[in-house]
C-alpha cells in the first residue's frame, strides 16, 4: 500500500503533468500547423500578433518564434497579461490588464488594442491568441456603461456562483472587445484564432468572452440568464438600461454569425482542459496505476461536487487514480470568509473522508496556478486531514476554506504557470 506521502508526491506530479501537458507554447506551434493551407498564400503580408490572457507571454513569444523561422514579417502586435512583470519584446507592445475584475489599466489596454487595429492594413494577417483571463485583462465596457458598472457586473457575477459559461455569455455582451467585434474592427484583415480554453465544452465563443467569434445569444436569452441567478434586479442601472436598449432594437444587438465580418475569421483552433487530464493520465499510468477519467466535467456548486468526489474515491478499487477536469463554482454568503472554488471542494471532502477507513488523497487546483482571491493554487487532502466537524462546517456555510485548511497544512502555494485550461482534480486511492 503506497503511504500518505508517497499519495501525496503522486497527486503533485499529476497535477504538474497537467499543467505541463497546456503548454501555451506547444498549442500555439499546434495551431499554425493547423492552420497551414490558410496561411500558406499569405506569406508574404504583414503579420501581427494579438495575445490576451494569462498564456499571453508564452503564446505571443511562440508566435514571434513561428514568424522568425518562417519568413513572416512581423508588422507588430499587442500583449496583454496578468501580473505585474512585462518582458519587451520588440516590435510588441507588452500590457498588464486587471484581473479578475476589469480596472484602469484594462481600460489602457482596450484603448491600445483599438490603436493595433488602426494600423492593420487590408489583407494583412493577425494572429489572434486567446486565453482565460482576456475578459477582464482588456475588459472595457462599451459606449454608455461606466468602467465602474462594469468591474460591478464582473464581481456580481463572480460571486454569484454562476458557471463561467455563463458569465462570459453576460459580460461579453457589454465589454468593447467581447461577442464578436473584435472581428468587426478587424474585418478588412485575415484573423487566424488559436485558443487556450478555460470554459466547458471549448466553445470559441466563450473563450475570453469571444472577441473574434459571433455572439450565438440574443438579449433575450441575456436576461434569462440573469434571473435564473437571481441577479436581474441587482446589476447596474447603465448595463441594464443597455439590455433593454438591446432588446428592443435589433441593430443595437451583438455581431452574429452571418456577419460579414467573419467571413476572413479562421476556424479556430482549440485546445483546452482535455489535454491537461491527458498529461496527467498518461503519467499515472506510467507508474502502474489504473486510471478513471470517464466522469462528468466538473461542474455546479463546488461544496457539492467535493462530496460527491470523495465518495466516489472511497469507493473506487485499491491501485486506482480517478481525474476530473472544468470548473466548479461558489455562492458566496452575505457574511463571508477567504477561499476558492476548489479549497471549498477539498474542504467540503473532509467531511466525507473524516470517518474513511479508506487510504486516499485528493488534490485539486487551478491550472493557471491560482484559486480564487487567495495565495493558494488549491488545496491536497487525504484521510487524516484532522479539522474539526464544527469547524468544517462553519467555514463551509462563511466560504472560509482558506484559513480552515491552511491551519492544517493543505493549501498549495500559489504559483504563474502561464498556461489556464480550467481546474484539475485528483483523486488517488491505494
Amino acid at each position: 500500500m503506497t503511504d500518505r506521502a508517497e499519495r501525496r508526491a503522486l497527486a503533485l506530479a499529476l497535477y504538474e503533468a497537467a499543467v505541463a501537458a497546456a503548454d501555451p507554447a506547444r498549442v500555439v506551434t499546434e495551431g499554425l500547423a493547423a492552420h497551414a493551407a490558410t496561411l500558406g498564400p499569405l506569406a508574404d503580408r504583414p503579420h501581427w500578433i494579438v495575445a490576451v490572457g494569462k498564456a499571453a507571454p508564452a503564446m505571443a513569444r511562440a508566435a514571434q518564434a513561428w514568424c522568425a523561422t518562417s519568413g513572416r514579417a512581423l508588422a507588430g502586435g499587442l500583449v496583454v497579461s496578468a501580473g505585474s512583470t512585462v518582458e519587451p519584446a520588440d516590435p510588441l507592445t507588452h500590457l498588464v490588464g486587471d484581473h479578475p475584475v476589469p480596472g484602469p489599466r484594462s481600460l489602457d489596454a482596450a484603448d491600445a488594442l483599438a490603436q493595433l487595429t488602426r494600423r492593420v492594413a487590408v489583407d494583412d494577417v493577425v494572429l489572434v491568441l486567446v486565453s482565460g483571463g482576456t475578459s477582464a485583462l482588456i475588459g472595457a465596457p462599451i459606449e454608455g456603461i461606466r468602467l465602474g458598472d462594469l468591474a460591478a457586473l464582473h464581481a456580481l457575477l463572480l460571486g454569484a456562483g454562476v458557471p463561467i459559461g455563463r458569465i462570459n455569455a453576460v459580460r461579453k455582451r457589454f465589454s468593447r472587445w467581447g461577442a464578436g467585434r473584435l472581428a468587426v474592427a478587424l474585418r478588412h484583415a485575415r484573423l487566424i484564432p488559436i485558443l487556450l480554453a478555460d470554459v466547458p465544452n471549448e466553445d470559441p465563443a466563450m473563450i475570453g468572452s469571444g472577441p473574434v467569434s459571433p455572439d450565438p445569444l440574443t438579449a433575450a436569452q441575456v436576461e434569462r440568464v440573469l434571473r435564473e441567478a437571481g441577479i436581474a434586479t441587482r446589476i447596474p442601472l447603465s448595463v441594464a438600461s443597455a439590455l433593454g436598449a438591446m432588446r428592443a432594437d435589433g441593430a443595437r444587438e451583438t455581431p452574429k454569425p452571418d456577419d460579414p465580418a467573419f467571413d476572413a475569421v479562421a476556424a479556430p483552433v482549440v485546445r483546452g482542459n482535455a489535454i491537461a487530464l491527458a498529461g496527467a493520465a498518461a503519467t499515472a499510468r506510467a507508474q502502474g496505476w489504473h486510471v478513471v477519467t470517464d466522469h462528468a466535467p466538473l461542474h455546479g456548486d463546488a461544496t457539492a461536487a467535493g462530496g460527491v468526489i470523495a465518495h466516489l474515491a472511497r469507493r473506487a478499487a485499491p491501485g486506482t487514480v480517478l481525474l476530473w477536469g472544468g470548473e466548479t463554482s461558489v455562492r458566496l454568503p452575505a457574511d463571508h470568509g477567504l477561499g476558492g472554488r476548489c479549497q471549498q471542494m477539498m474542504l467540503a471532502a473532509v467531511d466525507v473522508l473524516a470517518d474513511a477507513p479508506a487510504a486516499v488523497t485528493l488534490l485539486a487546483a487551478g491550472t493557471d496556478g491560482r484559486d480564487g482571491p487567495t495565495d493558494a493554487a488549491g488545496a491536497i487532502i487525504d484521510e487524516g486531514c484532522a479539522i474539526g466537524p464544527t469547524a468544517r462546517r462553519t467555514a463551509l456555510l462563511r466560504c472560509d476554506a482558506h484559513p480552515t485548511l491552511g491551519g492544517v497544512g493543505a493549501l498549495l502555494p500559489a504559483r504563474v504557470t502561464g498556461t489556464n485550461v480550467m481546474d484539475l482534480v485528483v483523486a488517488i486511492r491505494s
